[in-house]
């Protein structure tokens, strides 16, 4: 049986278990962030001292007479949660190219899980080899970033259509998201700069960035009011358009995130950065990227979702008598 005839004949799942397995996706995105900052902020980025083995001639952890294995366990669990997601991607894209219709956007989407997660591992391998130098850390946790943004619009896509894409907001208010989604990255890069230059190397022997912490936490800052600012802007730009109940919804789930994580941000900075608060704002940067990706859906409009079929698109209907 060829490849091709073999994904026709997959089960479409119910619309319940879709949904569930891209949730779980989304959710499954935000947690690798948040063990990859256990990992940081237990010194154990350096646990497993190679790679893709976790030491040299093992794959798992081995007993260390000197560092035990707590530090090997714990980056050696994240890597397996890695491989846990991978799986979870893999589903995602058989549910995509099982589903009845097959949507060209719900399988593109869906490819983007597992190719991400390999990404991530192989940029996982590159900082351990390089033995956790800040340059490559921050590309590790920023990587995450857009993998949490496409989850949700894949979550999302499985209750919208496939028509043309069409504006639910007036169209300068797509501008301002956009511009957000700009001052969201810059807001992401110089939170990497702070933890760069920060007490939280992930092994005790990382050199960190030499710039002066408050310097890069006050530029972090500012970013995060210019965004807070144009959070405010698109609040006012809703007022005037009144927009939908789903929409104001999704703005006030951005609003909250955003705020908690600004007061996260700061307590950790005046209490000396403590890790339970760095593991709740690499949370908080997570949840806030999946409520902007929320609420971007919620301002454009594709049409309803494709009825399901139960024949497979690949089943002919019996020729008829000549």
């Amino acid at each position: 049986m060829s490849l091709k005839a073999w994904i026709d004949r997959l089960p479409a799942l119910p619309r319940r278990a879709e949904r569930g397995l891209a949730l779980a996706a989304v959710i499954g995105q935000v947690v690798i962030a948040v063990t990859g900052a256990v990992v940081r902020v237990t010194s154990s980025g350096l646990g497993c001292p190679t790679w893709p083995q976790c030491a040299p001639g093992s794959l798992v952890p081995i007993a260390d007479p000197l560092e035990g294995q707590l530090h090997q366990w714990i980056e050696f669990g994240n890597r397996m949660l890695g491989g846990l997601l991978g799986v979870v991607g893999a589903a995602c894209v058989l549910m995509a190219l099982a589903a009845r219709p097959r949507r060209r956007r719900v399988v593109v989407l869906a490819a983007m899980m597992p190719m991400g997660v390999v990404a991530q591992a192989v940029i996982g391998g590159m900082t351990v080899l390089a033995g956790l130098q800040w340059w490559t850390v921050a590309p590790h946790f920023l990587a995450s970033m857009p993998l949490i943004w496409l989850s949700v619009l894949l979550y999302r896509s499985l209750d919208e259509g496939d028509e043309p894409l069409r504006p639910t907001v007036p169209r300068p208010l797509l501008h301002l998201q956009a511009a957000q989604a700009v001052v969201l990255v810059l807001l992401l890069i110089a939170g990497t700069l702070v933890t760069a230059a920060g007490p939280h190397s992930g092994d005790r022997r990382t050199p960190r960035l030499d710039v002066p912490v408050e310097l890069l936490a006050q530029i972090h800052a500012d970013l995060l009011f210019l965004f807070l600012g144009m959070i405010v802007a698109l609040g006012f730009g809703l007022r005037i358009t009144s927009g939908s109940p789903v929409l104001w919804r999704r703005y006030w789930l951005l609003v909250a995130v955003v705020l908690a994580q600004g007061a996260v941000g700061m307590i950790q900075y005046w209490t000396g950065v403590p890790a339970l608060l760095v593991l709740g704002h690499v949370l908080g940067a997570g949840l806030v990227v999946a409520a902007g990706a929320n609420l971007w859906t919620a301002c454009r409009d594709r049409g309803p979702a494709p009825r399901a079929v139960t024949q497979p698109a690949t089943d002919h209907a019996e020729p008829a008598p000549v």
